[in-house]
């Protein structure tokens, strides 16, 4: 009984330095976030080129936000089912998410195809440069999330799963899914809302 206490104990210890750790690197990422915002703040409406609220389509903006925003409510769902230990519930709140991310990757794509079709391309202004960017590591942030989502659902399926490491990975997983998530927001309300009211 003590050897078990102490395997607990140091699996805690263990987790606690893993999530020291990732807030680290989210503290990272969140400053080279701040740089490219700012650099699109300096770079928009560029002194050549087009406006902004030329490119940008709120129907586009709303939809997009509307499928990742409501990823942060379903991952939700499945860490209440990871605590509950209801499998179903895990699985299928996994999945919504999983799902509303290729959607709203999907759409990203699609806006950045539909950009470029119009002549707004990479190359084309300042202000465009620093969109593609900024939106753009976003976009790369929401595809790494969908391939770890991936590797949660492979994990959670393998026969003699541990639950506790279980729930340390999905843990882990929520603090970078809600931490991409913030950045949008951020992205609506600096990149595109100035321009779409």
């Amino acid at each position: 009984m003590e050897r078990v206490m102490v395997m607990r104990k140091q699996e805690t210890e263990l987790f606690q330095d893993k999530k020291v750790g990732f807030f680290i690197y989210l503290g990272v990422e969140a400053v080279m976030f701040a740089v490219l915002f700012a650099t699109y703040m300096i770079f928009t409406p560029a002194g050549s080129g087009p406006y902004p609220s030329d490119v940008f389509q709120a129907k586009m903006v709303l939809l997009s936000s509307l499928f990742l925003l409501s990823s942060s409510v379903t991952l939700y769902v499945a860490e209440k089912g990871i605590q509950a230990r209801r499998g179903k519930k895990t699985l299928l709140s996994l999945g919504l998410t999983l799902g509303l991310a290729i959607v709203f990757l999907g759409l990203e794509s699609y806006e950045f195809y539909t950009f470029v079709q119009e002549g707004y391309g990479l190359s084309t202004s300042v202000f465009l440069s620093s969109f593609y960017v900024l939106v753009g590591l976003h976009a790369v942030h929401v595809a790494f999330g969908i391939g770890w989502m991936i590797v949660l659902f492979i994990h959670y399926v393998r026969p003699n799963v541990s639950y506790s490491l279980y729930k340390e990975k999905q843990t882990i997983f929520s603090y970078y899914w809600h931490f991409v998530d913030g950045i949008w927001v951020f992205i609506i309300l600096i990149v595109y809302l100035p321009y779409l009211v």
